[in-house]
């Protein structure tokens, strides 16, 4: 009775305040990356003393600040070259290709007699449609909403490393905290629920890691053998992808696509096609590996659960939170897999529970 009036507290209090708890869920994620490099900096001696731990925490974040800065570097040679390529746009030239074929539909409705309408009104009914979407654009407002959009990023992101700061200097604060408000007949069930999740999760975080490097490198590889234009650009953006499942690989491949046509320089048509079929050739061969290897791996292996079982856990936390759900369906299961496990086989187990 009590077990259950203790679920359905927290479960009311994690819905209340859920973006508190995503701060506390990113940290703990940030946390168990960060802390095997901050444990390795604290443990470098210098003149026969440990670097503070402190200290060696900050390193850690300017570690994996410096690496998220070269990764955004990547990403303004293609920006600039987008810039510059719509800054060449000829008007005249963008405004005969939309209407050409709008003009050809206007004489094929009008000649069918599908429309009573006189030549042109295809053309002004867009016009129209077009001044009066722009009529609705509030600068003002687009102002006000990307003010307010970024107060809240930073807003959530220093929430996120000061909450990240204190798990890393109290090293296993959490852990202890809440073991001290178990009653110690439980002691030993939820030291090894606690034991098994976090070697689950550090598995599952580690696979994550090789999953991401491998798709970056076969796709870096691929594409620069096929002298794709921005081959690192568009092999970081899949692997990132590729942390969203299943629809991670399609955005991969249509950033490749899209990227690869808007700044090759070809003359011909076949040209063009034939760089398509090379993008989706090399993005096609990195969905083979991620299903048949490296999927398999990281998911049925790491957090020791059946495919199907993941494939449906996946879309439930895709219904629940769209994208961020789909990201951490398998942590969150994960979890509570595990904690009801141990709890079911504690219960058939142990004497406590049976007095």
């Amino acid at each position: 009775m009590y077990t259950l009036l203790f679920l359905a507290v927290f479960i009311f209090l994690s819905w209340y305040f859920s973006n508190i708890l995503l701060y506390f869920i990113f940290s703990l994620v940030l946390a168990a990356i960060l802390r095997p490099v901050a444990n390795k900096i604290h443990d470098f001696q210098i003149f026969g003393l440990n670097i503070p731990r402190g200290l060696a925490i900050l390193c850690a974040f300017l570690l994996i600040s410096g690496v998220i800065s070269l990764l955004v570097l990547l990403f303004i040679p293609l920006i600039r070259s987008q810039i510059q390529t719509i800054s060449e746009i000829n008007p005249d030239y963008v405004y005969g290709v939309i209407m050409g074929p709008v003009e050809r539909l206007e004489d094929f409705l009008i000649y069918n007699q599908l429309t009573d309408n006189s030549k042109g009104f295809l053309i002004n009914s867009l016009k129209q449609t077009l001044v009066n979407n722009l009529s609705t654009v509030s600068v003002q407002g687009f102002i006000n909403s990307l003010i307010d959009t970024t107060s809240s990023f930073l807003i959530a992101l220093m929430a996120i490393l000061f909450i990240t700061f204190f798990l890393l200097y109290e090293n296993g604060l959490l852990r202890r905290n809440i073991i001290n408000l178990v009653p110690n007949a439980y002691f030993e069930l939820s030291v090894a629920t606690f034991h098994k999740v976090e070697r689950l999760l550090s598995n599952y975080l580690v696979g994550l890691l090789i999953q991401m490097s491998s798709i970056f490198t076969v796709a870096s590889l691929g594409l620069t053998i096929f002298n794709v234009e921005y081959a690192l650009t568009i092999a970081v953006f899949a692997a990132v992808a590729n942390l969203i499942p299943y629809a991670g690989p399609l955005l991969g491949a249509t950033f490749g696509i899209l990227v690869g046509i808007s700044t090759a320089s070809f003359e011909t048509t076949p040209e063009y096609y034939w760089l398509m079929i090379k993008i989706v050739s090399v993005f096609s061969f990195v969905q083979l590996l991620d299903n048949v290897l490296l999927q398999p791996l990281i998911f049925s292996k790491s957090v020791k659960a059946h495919p199907l079982e993941i494939f449906v856990i996946i879309f439930v936390g895709a219904k629940i939170a769209g994208v961020l759900g789909m990201i951490l369906a398998i942590p969150v299961y994960t979890i509570f897999r595990v904690s009801i496990i141990e709890l079911f086989q504690g219960y058939r187990s142990y004497r406590i529970f049976k007095s």
